[in-house]
């Protein structure tokens, strides 16, 4: 008897315990994206100087395109000769929103010689444009629903991912699970993105 009181104890803990977290991460808007300070204004902004298929996709930062495995096929055949990262996210991935501003930062930087990309994957576009609105991109995401974007690069299981693929067009890293620093990114941007 006495054994079953202190399961109905801890079990009882237990719940309040997850009631405090969601509750005290919902009155916080920024909640796990501290670093990000990157506007709409400056995601959206021209990329001067670039060539036409990077600017291009800066012309379509923070949209959420569709078409699906056709339309990244397609858009992968446009880059071809540019090294691209694609970073598989979700509106309601933790670790998706911590390494945000860390993407954020490097595609300003970059842009202009990477190709940067998104893949929302396992969420509802209304979730993903209520999430863009607070972390805007300076590049576009491709809405995939059922994941099927995910799964034609291998990129399926885990969120997040990041799929890095060379100048020639072959995919050459997938980085299962969240980048802890930009220092992280930025060291397999280096090492894969050429």
């Amino acid at each position: 008897m006495r054994f079953r009181q202190i399961l109905i104890a801890a079990a009882t803990l237990a719940v309040v315990v997850m009631v405090v977290i969601v509750v005290a991460g919902s009155e916080d808007e920024g909640a796990g994206n501290p670093e990000s300070q990157l506007s709409a204004e400056e995601a959206t902004a021209t990329l001067d100087g670039a060539p036409s298929e990077l600017a291009g996709l800066r012309e379509e930062a923070n949209e959420l395109l569709q078409g699906g495995v056709e339309a990244v096929e397609a858009r992968l055949a446009e880059l071809e000769g540019t090294p691209v990262v694609i970073n598989k996210w979700a509106s309601w991935c933790g670790p998706c929103r911590f390494e945000f501003p860390f993407f954020q930062a490097q595609a300003i930087h970059r842009g202009d010689e990477i190709a940067f990309f998104g893949i929302d994957s396992d969420d509802s576009d209304d979730a993903a444009r209520t999430f863009l609105d607070e972390l805007p991109l300076p590049y576009p995401s491709y809405a995939d629903p059922d994941s099927e974007i995910a799964q034609s690069l291998d990129a399926d299981r885990e969120f997040p991912a990041t799929v890095f693929i060379d100048s020639s067009g072959e995919q050459v890293y997938v980085k299962r699970g969240g980048y802890g620093s930009e220092d992280d990114l930025i060291a397999d941007i280096e090492r894969y993105a050429r």
